[in-house]
């Protein structure tokens, strides 16, 4: 026995069609975008540079200390996540306008299997935190050899 649902249809412009129409957009586009654009302004830009000898990871995390990072690496996937600390007022003190926010984020990286786990390094500088991912000898790009044509 196959069950209908049946939607009672009202107005000119809420026919079948368009009613579907709406709720596809508003079930799936709308939440996926804002869901995008929101994680954009709360999860930090990342760049990662390769070099001859090593990954280079770039997060953009202005407002954060290096004590409040946490760098981990499990079965090659290496997660990093930031944990902001939302500044105390004092007894007496109070703010007319606050637009600083304590973010937290955290974010997640499979590693190739080029990666050497146990030699990364990370240093924090300037609002970039800078994660140092160094490949194993064998995976290091030589240089150009030059094939004779016989």
């Amino acid at each position: 026995m196959t069950m209908l649902t049946v939607r009672p249809e009202g107005g000119r412009f809420t026919g079948p069609r368009f009613s579907n129409l709406l709720e596809n957009i508003f079930e799936s586009e709308i939440p996926t975008f804002f869901h995008n654009e929101w994680s954009k302004l709360t999860t930090p830009s990342v760049n990662i540079k390769e070099t001859k000898d090593a990954y280079q990871l770039y997060v953009a995390a202005p407002g954060f200390n290096k004590e409040s990072f946490n760098i981990k690496v499990e079965d090659a996937l290496l997660t990093i996540s930031g944990e902001g600390k939302e500044e105390k007022l004092e007894e007496g003190e109070k703010l007319t306008r606050r637009e600083f926010t304590s973010q937290s984020f955290k974010r997640s990286f499979t590693l190739p299997k080029t990666v050497v786990a146990d030699k990364i390094a990370a240093a924090y500088e300037n609002g970039i935190l800078n994660i140092t991912l160094p490949k194993v000898e064998e995976a290091k790009q030589k240089g150009a050899i030059d094939v004779k044509i016989s």
